[in-house]
């Protein structure tokens, strides 16, 4: 049996993220809407909630919304927060300084949805450092 596909779909991965970007991730919880970028339309939303508003350094005018991102928590404040090796993609729709929920710290560079920040985090930590690239 050849290790080729998953060598290819390792290295694929790995040079997606050599143009990938660092910055700050914090949580926030429902509701998601409305949304600074499609209003009421829950058809904005993937079905597993993978989600994110985009900090001020992303969002540009509104330029963020329907991004794609594949997210991974580098480290965090909070001791073991990060899941080693996990990635998630999620799909901006927001504004993450007009949210209308909380959010675990302002002022971060993404705000996961919980069903997003748990897949690579503990939402016990307030906010995670990351590494994320466009998809």
């Amino acid at each position: 049996m050849s290790h080729l596909p998953l060598f290819l779909l390792l290295f694929s991965f790995l040079l997606s993220l050599s143009t990938a970007d660092v910055g700050t991730a914090s949580s926030y919880s429902p509701p998601y809407i409305p949304t600074r970028c499609f209003g009421n339309d829950r058809s904005q939303f993937p079905s597993d909630g993978t989600i994110a508003a985009a900090g001020s350094g992303i969002w540009n005018n509104g330029g963020a919304c329907s991004r794609r991102y594949v997210v991974r928590c580098l480290s965090s404040q909070t001791p073991a927060a990060c899941i080693s090796d996990a990635t998630v993609e999620v799909t901006v729709v927001d504004q993450a300084a007009g949210l209308g929920s909380r959010q675990s710290m302002a002022g971060t560079t993404m705000a996961l949805s919980q069903a997003a920040y748990r897949r690579i985090a503990s939402l016990d930590a307030r906010a995670i450092n990351i590494e994320f690239a466009p998809v």
